[in-house]
């Protein structure tokens, strides 16, 4: 008996591994943090990406670290990815003609994706935001650029009013 309970405990462990080797690289920059809530993005029927909102136990501020996660369904470029987070922030009324550096900031810390992959944003308030494509870090932006980029999805303008409210655990 003891032996089949060795066997059994090591199979548990087994299929636990992947989703502990999978827990944010953001947790080392953001102790305590629980998952505020989540939301599928979709375009024309199909799912672009997955989002999770995470924050020290579990409850956002928008003027405390929080992070986001984004996991995405499908490939897209960088250059996509980077125009259309630029795009969001002018609809936003963010100054982004008066920081023509801020295209290639997101161009430095946002890769392309294919399916599967996830991009994390870490914010400090006052510092910015570190980036990480799977777990890895990619760079950092200022501050000014980390409101104006994480507001695409959390400010009460947003384009998704829905997306914004299931991400911050309220029902749309």
């Amino acid at each position: 008996m003891d032996f089949m309970r060795k066997i059994l405990i090591t199979f548990l462990l087994a299929l636990c591994l992947p989703v502990l080797a999978q827990s944010p690289a953001f947790n080392t920059f953001l102790p305590g943090a629980e998952q505020v809530g989540q939301a599928e993005f979709k375009r024309f029927g199909f799912s672009i990406y997955h989002a999770k909102l995470w924050a020290p136990d579990g409850r956002f501020d928008p003027v405390k670290p929080f992070a986001l996660s984004l996991t995405y369904s499908r490939a897209i470029s960088r250059d996509r990815i980077v125009l259309a987070s630029i795009d969001e922030m002018n609809k936003l009324g963010a100054p982004v003609a008066q920081n023509p550096a801020w295209q290639f900031e997101l161009e430095r810390v946002l890769p392309s994706v294919k399916e599967g992959d996830t991009l994390t944003g870490v914010y400090q308030p006052g510092q910015g935001a570190v980036f990480y494509y799977q777990n890895q870090q990619t760079g950092s932006i200022d501050d000014e650029l980390a409101r104006n980029f994480f507001a695409i999805w959390l400010d009460p303008r947003t384009s998704e009013p829905a997306h914004r409210l299931a991400l911050l655990g309220r029902n749309p």
